[in-house]
C-alpha cells in the first residue's frame, strides 16, 4: 500500500492555512494560500499522493469541501466545539490550528461531523433564504402598525394587512397625511413583494424532484405542513445518521443538558447546541398540532397538568420528531389508527 499523507486545513474567508504530514508525523509542508479555487487547484498539484484532509466546520467550509472532494482519498469535517475541547492550548494561531487538525486526523482523534450532500445544501440555502424573507415581512408589518400608532391613527388590528381594508384606511382616514401615506405604501409594497418571492421559493422546493416524494410522505403526519416537512428533509439530510430518536431530539434542541454529581441531578434549560432552524419550526408546529390530532391533544393536556404549557409543547414536539423519524426511515406514509384528521397546520 502507498503511504498516506495527512493534511490539516484551517479555513478563513481570505486565507487557508495548511499542514501536511506523513503517517509518522513528520511535517512535509506547511504554509498558507489564498482562499480561491484557482489557488487551491495550483496547490493540489504540489501535494504528494495519496492524501487525506480535514477541516473545521465554518460558513466557508462548503465550497472548499466540494472543490477538494474529487481529488482526496478521504475528506472530513470536524465538529468545532468538540475539536476545541480536544485541541485546547495557551497558544493559538492559524499554523498551530492546522497542525493540530492534521494530528487529530492522523491519529484518528478527529471529532467528525455530518456533511450533507451538495444538492441538499443548495436547497437548504434556498429554504433558509425564505426564512429570512419571512422575518423581514414580519418586520415590515410591525413597522406599519408602529407608524400608525405614532400618528395616533386608530385601525382594526385583525384586518390591517388585508389589501382592501388597507387601501380604504389610507383613502378615508383624516389623520394620515401625505408623508405618512407614502411610508405606509412603501411598507405595504415591500410586504407584498416579499410574500410573492416567498411563495415562489416554497413552490420550487415542493415540486423539486429530489424532495417531492419525501415531503409528500412527511406531510401525511397530522400537523405537519409543507414548511415543517421541507425543514426536516433539508436540515436533517440523511435520517439514517441518527441511531435513535433521542439523538434526533437532541439535534433538534428539544431537550436540556444534564449535570450530575453524586446524588445531585440538575437539568438545564434547552441546549444551545442544536439546529436552530429545526427547533423553531418544530416548536411552532407543536403549538398547532393539538388542533389537528386527538392523540397529540391528549398528550398536550396530560403534560400540561403535570407542569405548564411550555412543557406540554415540548412533549408534543418530541412526539412529532418520533413520527417524522418513523415515516422517513420506513419510507411509507403515516398510518392513522384513530379519527385524526391529516390536515396540516
Amino acid at each position: 500500500m502507498e503511504p498516506m499523507y495527512y493534511i490539516g486545513l484551517d479555513v478563513h474567508k481570505r486565507k487557508i492555512s495548511y499542514c501536511v504530514k506523513d503517517s509518522s508525523g513528520q511535517v512535509c509542508a506547511e504554509g498558507s494560500l489564498p482562499a480561491t479555487r484557482f489557488d487551491l487547484d495550483r496547490w493540489m498539484k504540489t501535494l504528494p499522493q495519496p492524501w487525506s484532509a480535514a477541516m473545521e466546520a465554518t460558513m466557508f467550509t462548503g465550497w472548499i469541501y466540494d472543490h477538494l472532494k474529487p481529488h482526496a482519498a478521504s475528506l472530513k469535517v470536524a465538529h468545532p466545539l468538540m475539536l476545541r475541547a480536544i485541541a485546547a492550548a495557551k497558544r493559538k494561531n492559524d499554523r498551530i490550528d492546522a497542525n493540530k487538525i492534521c494530528d487529530c486526523l492522523r491519529c484518528d482523534f478527529l471529532p467528525e461531523c455530518y456533511m450533507a450532500s451538495t444538492a441538499i445544501r443548495e436547497r437548504r440555502r434556498t429554504l433558509r433564504y425564505r426564512n429570512l424573507l419571512v422575518r423581514q415581512m414580519v418586520q415590515m408589518k410591525i413597522k406599519i402598525s408602529s407608524l400608525l400608532m405614532e400618528a395616533g391613527v386608530s385601525y382594526n388590528k385583525q384586518r390591517l394587512h388585508k389589501a382592501g381594508y388597507f387601501r380604504e384606511l389610507l383613502a378615508t382616514h383624516p389623520d394620515i397625511d401625505e408623508g405618512l401615506r407614502s411610508l405606509l405604501c412603501q411598507c405595504r409594497e415591500t410586504v407584498v413583494r416579499l410574500g410573492k418571492t416567498e411563495n415562489a421559493l416554497i413552490r420550487s422546493l415542493e415540486h423539486d424532484r429530489l424532495l417531492a416524494e419525501r415531503v409528500e410522505r412527511l406531510m401525511s403526519i397530522p400537523a405537519i405542513g409543507p414548511i415543517t416537512a421541507l425543514t426536516w428533509a433539508l436540515e436533517v439530510g440523511e435520517v439514517q445518521r441518527f441511531s435513535s430518536i433521542k439523538k434526533a431530539i437532541s439535534y433538534c434542541g428539544l431537550c436540556g443538558a444534564e449535570k450530575s454529581s453524586g446524588n445531585t441531578v440538575q437539568r438545564t434549560p434547552l441546549s444551545k447546541q442544536r439546529n436552530k432552524h429545526l427547533q423553531t419550526t418544530l416548536i411552532e408546529a407543536a403549538k398547532m398540532a393539538p388542533r389537528y390530532s386527538p392523540t397529540l391533544a391528549l398528550l398536550y393536556d396530560r403534560e400540561k397538568q403535570r407542569g405548564n404549557a411550555n412543557r406540554a409543547t415540548l412533549a408534543v414536539a418530541r412526539k412529532l420528531v418520533a413520527y417524522l423519524m418513523s415515516v422517513d426511515r420506513g419510507r411509507c406514509h403515516f398510518l392513522v389508527l384513530d379519527q385524526e384528521t391529516s390536515t396540516a397546520a
